[in-house]
Formats: structure tokens, sequence, C-alpha cells
């Protein structure tokens, strides 16, 4: 049932009246949740028929514009893009899903929205040109994957009018190298990502990785603690190994009764969550 979903198009226009973000494109999203007897139960959360685009912001050199879209029984999901001299891309995407919604979420034990936030996979495209890509593409962040396909967007759109030039996504270029989105992990799933394959021999870390002390609160009362230096090791066209830096890495996220999630962003587009 992939692609039983509903396509959205979205035309905001400026006060002249003038297209100024365009997109149309098709999307699904598999959600994990607890049930009240404490076990885990898959759902899928499709778009309705019926689909507005309420704070959908035009942007420009200095704010972000927006793509915003509401539907269902209380489900949100947006995207902002950025621009340079140049480009434009798009930044984070959030998403929230309203477990009171009991046709999707039936026996959820969490109840009320839910608001997941993660960096935007897509690359920087040149302004004036359309991002096109069919085949499908999606990326986890707490137990929620995300699924599109069939997506056609333009921010920045200027004198109004669609540009005649695509840029394409990696999944549409036959000859590209198979990519994989980053992953936010967390406790409650398991997952097995395929990467690209090792170099037979492993990099040697130039240093070993600053250790870090993290920690959230619930209230006045902390709930978690985290010690521990970080080091990635990204096996790509070339071997690429990144330290994450405690003094500019900061930490976000949630406690619950029966599982948290720890989020550090360093603030250079790396984020990692537990």
């Amino acid at each position: 049932g992939l692609f039983q979903s509903n396509a959205v198009e979205v035309d905001v226009k400026d006060a002249s009246n003038a297209t100024c973000l365009y997109a149309k494109w098709m999307m699904k999203f598999l959600i994990k949740y607890e049930t009240n007897s404490s076990d885990y139960r898959n759902t899928t959360l499709n778009l309705s028929s019926s689909v507005t685009h309420n704070g959908s912001v035009c942007g420009n050199d200095t704010q972000a514009a927006l793509l915003a879209v509401q539907f269902g029984e209380g489900h949100s999901w947006s995207v902002n893009f950025t621009k340079t001299n140049e480009t434009y891309q798009g930044d984070f995407v959030t998403f929230t899903y309203n477990t009171n919604d009991t046709a999707v979420f039936p026996d959820a034990k969490r109840k009320g929205p839910i608001t997941i936030v993660a960096k935007d996979t897509m690359r920087p495209v040149q302004l004036n040109n359309v991002f096109v890509c069919h085949n499908t593409d999606s990326f986890e962040a707490e137990n929620v994957t995300q699924i599109f396909w069939n997506v056609t967007v333009q921010a920045f759109v200027q004198n109004g009018t669609i540009g005649k030039k695509e840029s394409r996504c990696r999944a549409d270029t036959p000859t590209s190298a198979p990519t994989v989105p980053p992953t936010i992990a967390n406790v409650t799933t398991a997952s097995t990502t395929t990467l690209s394959p090792a170099p037979t021999t492993a990099p040697k870390p130039v240093e070993n990785p600053d250790t870090g002390n993290y920690s959230l609160k619930s209230g006045n009362k902390t709930c978690l603690l985290a010690t521990v230096g970080l080091q990635l090791n990204v096996s790509q066209d070339k071997p690429l190994l990144i330290n994450i830096n405690p003094k500019t890495t900061v930490a976000d996220g949630t406690c619950g009764n029966t599982t948290a999630i720890l989020r550090l962003n360093d603030g250079n587009s790396t984020l990692i969550g537990f």
C-alpha cells in the first residue's frame, strides 16, 4: 500500500498575487507508537483528500520560506527553505501527528500531538530551477519514517513563473550511487542500514574525540545523563571522520515513562539521536 495516498498541490502567492512558492508531491508516514498495554504497534498515516496550507510563507533574502500543510484529525507537516545568492534548499522538516486520532492510533498510550523535527536531506538547487523527484525517498526520525514521491517544488519563485529547468534528485539519476539519508535512531526501534562498502583499511582517527557531558531535565529533575566521546566514521566515496565537539554541541530531547530520546546538534548540520 505504498502509493495509496493523495497528492498535494500548494501554490503560495505574494502580495501582488504572483506565485512565490510552489509544490506538488505525495507522502505518507509509517509510525511506531506505544499502546496502553506497553507494547508497540505500527501504523500508517496517509494524507487525506482535504489538505490546507495555512501558515505557508513566501520568504525573502532575510526570511526563510515555509511550506506548511494540515490534514486529517490534527496532523500537520512543514518544511522551511533558505537561500543564498545562487541556490535554495530545504532546511528542517517538522511533522506533528495527533494520537487522539483513534482511527490511526487505536489504544495509544500517549494522547495528543507529538512533534518531530529533522534535518532535510534536499541538496541545494539553483535559483529559478524546479526540484523534481519521481522516485521514492525517505528518512527516519524518532519512530517515524517519512516517505515522499512524485515531488515537484520550487521556493523563491521569481516573477511568479515556475522555472523551466529541472534539478533532479539522486534517486532519479540511474548512474548515481545509492544514497542513505540521515537517520535518527532511538532505543525503541532496531534498524539495519546498508552503506557503500567500507575501504579495506579503516582510516585512523587523527585524534580521540573529546568527552562531553550531556543531560536532560524533566521539570526540576535530571532524567537522562550521558558522558560520552563521539566520532562518526562515514564510508562513502572517501572515508570521512568527524569528531563531535562537546563545546559546540547542544543537547535536547524528551524523557518518558518507558522511553527517552537524546538529540545532539553540533551546529554544523550533524544531528545524532539516541
